[in-house]
């Protein structure tokens, strides 16, 4: 991989490199001071931009100096002007996740030379390649390839195929080429020029298989990202690529290699032939301080994967990943002999906490994007009901919550009316739905907040993030106690008699914390969780769920009941126990979102008042500490069926309160 010793590049060194022709441009270290024989290849990466090309909060329907391509883009001048020569990659995830996305597929459409604006934005910024996200497929299949057909720059996949997979995976049928070998001048430190060819390979989580099985099943197939690459990867090296650069959108994990796995990318940087390797998915950080300390394999201060140079770029535009290469010729080819790695943040937080952003927007990119962001305004804006109180999800993790509540009375209403004639009409119908703005990665202002009033398509938007669709299961209560377990998990263990003990098990998400309407239960903090992250029993004779009713009496554990949920529960997002998609039977042609928005214009005015169906087991004498945003404040004293005091600021913006157990 290195001739030569790695050097122990900082953020502080390399700002004392060198200064550029500008005085405000610092060369990178390796720009400076590369040889007759050597070269800086500088690297930059975006990841899960989510459609969030200008900086602003369309659920909040105000700016937002986070997140934005126009943002980030705003740095590529000065951080091209930074290397001795540069390339621009995107990671994927750049389709959907803001209104702005589901404003262009759901009402304007893409008609024919129709361009996308995230893709107008990501042209002006002269993109050499670029890999899919899951949220590509979020809507259909078609709908994306339209969408690419206007993009400036090449997409690859190795393991997206047409069909069944082939015994060779080189056999496979594939929807993209696996990967692209471009040709690129580069200068090198005499000044004189040369090509080095660079081959971008490109994948994409198999899971997408389950989370977009409406789209996807009979039309795909997805390959394990790392058997792929075991195959492309050295036909890339026989077509003479000199540097192989892996285009993951999968994450970094490190509980051992498997098949088919979501965050493969510390197993891919392990491939012999790959290089480096772009990272996302998982809306962290990497090099960072905390993300991913203590995983085998993975430096979190250097910045490497299996001794590698990678980079993974937050997200909505968050950071800019970079990954330095000194590049020197071998004969008539080049190598790595050294390498940086960083992810290079938009905005800070000062002293009090507070957003600061650190870059102004590019003209050039909002330019591009402009029209169809004033046409997303106009389209979040629209009122399509009223609410008698306000829907915020401050508490949502904590006690049960009216922004969880409107969703779940809504997917009991749709579905009775779905199932009302049918065989199942007699079977009592459940609602599961989760908080999706929780704070956590999203910050202290990551809540649904929606005073009383009239409800416009943004707050909507606002409760129910994702274009999920409906679907229904049928199991037995056995199964319904289970999945409560499973979503226990998001708490830690708490002794009795703790006090101010952690409330909140931080690697657990929020969407994943599935409420269930229409039992009531208590949730026992002193036991162990009885289930891991991916489902598998570690606590058998551990029941959080207790006092589990029915209709005011025990449940039955052999009674069968209909969940309303949607299609990545069911189809076994999360990995919940026995939830897959033998349990399902019914599969709605309608998303979450547009059954809320139908509920509320049925109701008019909608009462979204939590009706406290879940709460903690009381325990003597004991406390625990969760953080909330600030604005939480508001309406603590509110909270059914849990006791809630204010504990002062907690970090990163956040505000703490004790829960009395």
């Amino acid at each position: 991989m290195s001739s030569s010793p790695l050097l122990p590049i900082t953020r502080r060194s390399l700002l004392g490199g060198l200064a550029a022709t500008s005085a405000l441009v610092v060369l990178h270290p390796f720009a400076a001071r590369a040889q007759a024989n050597q070269a800086h290849l500088r690297i930059m990466e975006t990841t899960d931009i989510h459609v969030h090309v200008f900086p602003y909060d369309y659920y909040g329907d105000k700016p937002n100096d986070t997140m934005g391509l126009a943002r980030t883009a705003s740095i590529i001048d000065s951080i091209r002007a930074e290397a001795g020569n540069s390339m621009l990659i995107d990671n994927g995830d750049f389709l959907q996740g803001n209104p702005m996305g589901d404003y262009i597929a759901y009402e304007r459409g893409m008609k024919e030379g129709d361009q996308h604006p995230v893709v107008k934005a990501m042209n002006v910024l002269g993109y050499d390649a670029g890999t899919l996200g899951n949220h590509e497929f979020n809507y259909g299949l078609d709908f994306m390839f339209k969408v690419l057909s206007g993009a400036g720059f090449p997409y690859v996949c190795a393991n997206l195929t047409k069909g069944q997979l082939a015994s060779d995976p080189k056999q496979d049928d594939l929807f993209f080429k696996p990967y692209v070998i471009l040709e690129k001048e580069i200068r090198d430190g005499s000044g004189a020029t040369s090509p080095v060819k660079v081959g971008f390979i490109g994948f994409v989580p198999p899971q997408i298989m389950l989370w977009d099985a409406k789209h996807l099943e009979g039309k795909a197939q997805t390959r394990d990202i790392v058997e792929a690459a075991q195959a492309w990867v050295p036909v890339m090296r026989e077509e003479g690529a000199d540097i192989i650069v892996a285009l993951s959108h999968s994450g970094i994990d490190g509980s051992g290699m498997s098949d088919r796995m979501e965050n493969a990318s510390l197993y891919l940087a392990g491939v012999d032939g790959i290089d480096a390797v772009f990272t996302g998915h998982q809306h962290l950080v990497f090099p960072g301080p905390k993300d991913f300390e203590g995983i085998a394999g993975a430096d979190a201060v250097k910045g490497t994967l299996m001794g590698k140079p990678a980079v993974m770029a937050g997200f909505w535009g968050s950071h800019m990943g970079l990954i330095d290469l000194l590049l020197e010729k071998d004969g008539n080819s080049w190598k790595i002999v050294d390498f940086t790695t960083e992810a290079r943040p938009i905005y800070h937080r000062d002293a009090d906490r507070k957003v600061v952003a650190d870059v102004k927007d590019k003209p050039e990119v909002l330019a591009a994007a402009k029209e169809d962001h004033e046409a997303t305004l106009a389209y979040v804006r629209r009122p399509v009901g009223k609410t008698s109180a306000p829907l915020y999800s401050y508490f949502a993790l904590v006690a049960d919550d009216p922004s969880v509540q409107i969703v779940a009375n809504a997917q009991v209403w749709y579905i009775k009316e779905m199932l009302k004639d049918g065989e199942y009409k007699d079977y009592p119908v459940l609602s599961a739905a989760a908080p999706f703005k929780a704070g956590g990665r999203g910050g202290a202002e990551y809540y649904t907040d929606v005073p009383a009033g009239d409800i416009a398509i943004k707050n909507v938007a606002d409760l129910y993030l994702y274009p999920n669709t409906v679907q229904a299961v049928l199991i037995t209560g056995e199964q319904v106690k289970n999945w409560l377990e499973m979503s226990a998990g998001m708490f830690n263990q708490v002794e009795p008699g703790a006090k101010d003990a952690p409330l909140i098990n931080s690697g657990f998400p929020s969407y994943n914390f599935d409420v269930i309407d229409g039992v009531s239960y208590q949730i026992d903090l002193s036991q162990p969780a009885r289930f891991d992250k991916d489902g598998a029993l570690v606590n058998a004779g551990s029941h959080r769920i207790v006092d589990l009713q029915f209709d005011g009496k025990p449940i039955d554990p052999a009674q069968k009941f209909v969940v309303a949920t949607n299609n990545y529960r069911a189809g076994g997002g999360g990995k919940f126990p026995e939830i897959a998609g033998d349990k399902v039977i019914f599969v709605a042609p309608d998303t979450n979102r547009d059954v809320v928005v139908r509920y509320i214009m049925d109701q008019g005015t909608i009462n979204p008042s939590a009706d406290a169906n879940w709460s903690f087991k009381p325990m003597d004498g004991t406390t625990a500490i969760f953080e909330t945003g600030p604005k939480g404040r508001e309406y603590a004293a509110e909270i059914k069926g849990a006791t809630i005091e204010d504990a002062g600021d907690g970090a990163e913006g956040f505000a703490k309160f004790r829960l009395v157990l």
